[in-house]
């Protein structure tokens, strides 16, 4: 339900700004563009969204690139940044969200634990990415992934 009222705030900002998003989803496997197409007449503001789960996506579709991911791995802020600067331009949006993270139950190590996920926003010129160590199963991670991307959306939009 909170993530529904961010989107809800989202396509307010979006409509009186004529803002335009677009999204790199990871961890959350397109929820963060269902979420935005919950919405009806979301097609006045949401572009499209880019499922790169593997890191041969995040090279081949995005660009990240193959350096990036060796030195700092996909789950980092670096990559997360590419991301969301990558689908940006991708999309040609306004604005662009990226997620990278470990929902679990597996793939967590003691460096980067299950439950890590970077988030990254960029409106070209200004890009802010965090770190979040979300608690709960593999559905509650991607669910408190979705609802701080799109706080960290409503933030950057409400900014310009």
């Amino acid at each position: 339900m909170q993530t529904f009222t961010e989107v809800q705030k989202f396509a307010a900002i979006a409509t009186e700004k004529h803002l335009t998003v677009s999204a790199a989803e990871s961890c959350t496997g397109g929820l963060i563009g269902s979420a935005l197409t919950a919405l009806p007449g979301a097609s006045a503001f949401f572009l499209g969204s880019a499922v790169t789960y593997s890191n041969e996506s995040k090279e081949k579709i995005l660009g990240v690139p193959r350096g990036i991911l060796f030195a700092y791995g996909a789950v980092s802020k670096q990559t997360a940044a590419c991301m969301s600067k990558a689908v940006l331009e991708l999309y040609g949006s306004d604005l662009a969200v990226a997620v990278t993270g470990i929902a679990g139950p597996a793939g967590g190590s003691f460096e980067k634990p299950v439950g890590l996920v970077y988030i990254s926003v960029t409106d070209g010129t200004k890009t802010v990415t965090k770190k979040f160590i979300f608690n709960g199963n593999r559905s509650e991670v991607r669910v408190q992934t979705v609802f701080s991307a799109m706080r960290m959306l409503n933030e950057l939009a409400e900014s310009l």
